[in-house]
């Protein structure tokens, strides 16, 4: 059996226990005779708290307490409950969340991690502030991992880093989760009537069938992109000259896309159709993309990407423009040079500069600075705007209309 099974069973093992109403109400952050009142107006319907209460419960029970922090009555759970907009959650999901809690002095020990660095790392992860004396066993795993990275030698700052990107990263993945299955599955069953216990079943079916899947697609898809990037590193180290630019910068060539009258192709076909004209066109752009950039981040209908080839990216955006005709068009603005890599992020005067460019391209058109013009191939022909005072900027910024040579 190996780790993945043993974590399996341990949280197979976990969900299948149940505790005693007084230690319940303690995980679940009420008290008792509130729990037990909560139990018999019928705030559980789909567990039978008779003989213990179950991670699912005690779930659900934390839930019912916020609800009831927020202001809303008991009468008001109980008619959401019955209409099916408060399901209970499957075991698997929220067993190992409120099995065992530890606090931070107790996971310092158990780890032999400072308190400060603790508290430093949940702060990383985007954990709210109240989780540092509820820690849970896996949690604790968790910082153990962490602890053998700090006594490698691995850099506090660098870690630091790292933990802020995976907690970034994984919890827009969850929000995505919940919200996806919250939108097509059970909004779409309670709009069409589907009574509470048919909504539960069919929720718990859907985590039961998922859940398993969600690490091991995870972890494989980690392990590929991380591949990836290894690549690129070493065409990296082997393409730049060594000490060529500022400690802790990287040079980066980055593109800003959007689409022209995005604001009023809104208010003209609505917000939903505009979303799924945004969705096509971030998915045309990945689906291009040279192997050598990728899609940093999205904000709205723009994209911004970043390549370590200057080259092949303004290739890229010429031949997209050419490809794409139809309204609303894509304009795009490129500029390379070193930037601050921060937090999976990149920051500086050069990546402002690049979304300025951007902002001043006309729909269809590709605009870039001299330093793309100069990385360039043959093939491409550039039209001097000339100097053009971009907001934000003291000095004027040389600009550049890339097209095919001889207007192909």
């Amino acid at each position: 059996m190996d780790d993945n099974d043993d974590l399996a069973a341990d949280r197979q093992q976990r969900a299948s226990e149940k505790l005693p109403a007084a230690e319940a109400a303690d995980r679940a952050g009420v008290s008792l005779s509130t729990l037990r009142r909560w139990a018999a107006l019928g705030l559980f319907p789909k567990h039978d708290v008779s003989s213990g209460w179950g991670p699912s419960a005690i779930a659900q029970a934390r839930s019912l307490v916020k609800l009831r922090d927020r202001g809303y009555s008991i009468e008001q759970l109980q008619e959401a409950i019955d209409q099916g907009r408060i399901v209970g959650y499957a075991d698997e999901l929220v067993g190992e969340m409120v099995g065992e809690r530890f606090t931070l002095k107790e996971v310092a020990k158990q780890t032999g991690l400072k308190a400060e660095v603790i508290e430093e790392l949940i702060a990383a992860i985007g954990l709210p502030s109240g989780a540092v004396d509820d820690l849970g066993a896996e949690d604790v795993e968790m910082f153990r991992h962490f602890a053998t990275a700090v006594d490698s030698g691995f850099p506090r700052d660098a870690l630091l880093q790292t933990v802020r990107v995976y907690g970034q990263a994984v919890s827009k993945i969850a929000d995505a989760e919940v919200r996806l299955v919250h939108l097509h599955v059970h909004e779409p069953l309670l709009r069409k009537g589907v009574s509470s216990e048919r909504i539960a079943e069919q929720m718990d079916g859907i985590t039961e069938e998922l859940l398993p899947l969600f690490s091991p697609v995870i972890d494989h898809l980690h392990r590929r992109f991380l591949n990836h990037f290894v690549e690129q590193d070493i065409v990296g180290h082997m393409e730049d000259e060594p000490g060529g630019g500022p400690v802790g910068q990287v040079r980066v060539a980055i593109a800003f896309a959007d689409l022209a009258g995005y604001t009023q192709l809104t208010e003209e076909v609505g917000d939903e159709e505009a979303a799924g004209i945004v969705e096509r066109f971030v998915a045309n752009v990945n689906q291009s993309l040279p192997d050598e950039a990728r899609i940093l981040k999205t904000i709205g209908d723009e994209v911004m990407i970043v390549s370590s080839d200057a080259g092949s990216l303004i290739d890229w955006a010429v031949g997209f423009q050419i490809l794409n005709t139809e309204r609303p068009l894509p304009r795009i603005g490129i500029h390379c040079g070193n930037v601050v890599f921060r937090d999976g992020d990149y920051f500086g005067r050069e990546v402002n500069l690049s979304a300025r460019v951007a902002a001043r391209a006309a729909a269809g058109e590709v605009l870039v600075t001299w330093p793309v013009v100069e990385m360039a191939g043959k093939h491409l022909e550039f039209e001097r705007i000339g100097e053009v005072q971009l907001k934000g900027f003291s000095h004027a910024t040389e600009l550049f209309l890339a097209g095919l040579a001889g207007g192909k």
